[in-house]
């Protein structure tokens, strides 16, 4: 019987610091080309992917980061851009010298092994996948507790905070707790998008910001908000909406949605 033959063994790497809150391979790639590059658009064709992922990418990383990891610069004599912070280059000088190690001893390991199904076992991993567009990780900053349900304030920024309701014994299980960090996701489709301030609504949730981007469809359109701080929430309305409602960008406008559409996780 042939012997098999032994197959080069690989592995990603990712970053986590003592918030549990990690980095991959793929997100360090895409902060390095705009390092480079100087503009999204540029990165994104740098390193093969579309303008529109890149930009969801980068909103992701923003959001579930506590500080921003890449600003952008309004366009003006030399037409705008973006770059690293100086937390964002941190992340990329020390994500590479990991890397760079890394994968010494990943090739001093496949050397070594003789079962790569052994190794498997060891290595295996699940990756949450999630269809909810907006992911935002924030501090706990108030937890009330009612009789069936618990109410959870979030704070993404020093002008947002978001709040969800979820049932005690979730809160229980999640080992919830004031000062810790925990991540929110909210679907896109369950915001109601409004530019009245102070319109009467039952929603426990009122998000301020900026019209950043509209991106429209043939029967809805993609309003993106910048909530400040390069936090960004993405909502779905019709292209009817965005008539009547006459959103514009650089408008400022607000994002109305209940506390029980907002799903939480501990981080």
């Amino acid at each position: 019987m042939a012997k098999k033959k032994f197959k080069t063994l690989k592995a990603d790497l990712f970053l986590q610091d003592e918030d549990q809150q990690s980095f991959t391979n793929t997100q360090i790639q895409l902060l390095t080309a705009v390092n480079e590059c100087g503009s999204i658009s540029s990165a994104a064709k740098n390193i093969g992917i579309s303008y529109k992922t890149a930009w969801d990418r980068i909103d992701a990383l923003n959001n579930l980061s506590d500080k921003p990891l890449i600003q952008r610069i309004a366009g003006g004599k030399n037409g705008g851009g973006s770059k690293l912070t100086n937390f964002g280059r941190e992340i990329v000088k020390g994500f590479t010298e990991l890397q760079e190690e890394h994968n010494a001893f990943v090739k001093r390991l496949g050397t070594s092994l003789n079962s790569m199904n052994d190794l498997a076992k060891f290595l295996r991993s699940t990756t949450l996948q999630t269809s909810a567009r907006n992911q935002f990780r924030g501090k706990i900053t108030k937890i009330t507790r009612g009789g069936i349900n618990t109410e959870i304030e979030l704070e993404l920024n020093d002008s947002t905070s978001i709040v969800a309701l979820i049932t005690n014994d979730s809160a229980k299980k999640m080992v919830l707790k004031k000062g810790n960090h925990a991540v929110a996701l909210i679907k896109s489709s369950w915001i109601i998008l409004s530019k009245e301030k102070d319109i009467a609504t039952s929603a426990r949730n009122k998000v301020e910001g900026d019209i950043s981007k509209i991106e429209k469809g043939q029967v809805n359109s993609q309003v993106s908000l910048d909530l400040g701080n390069e936090k960004t929430l993405t909502c779905i309305v019709t292209n009817k909406s965005v008539q009547e409602l006459k959103l514009r960008r650089n408008e400022t406008a607000y994002a109305l949605f209940k506390a029980s559409s907002v799903i939480l996780m501990s981080d």
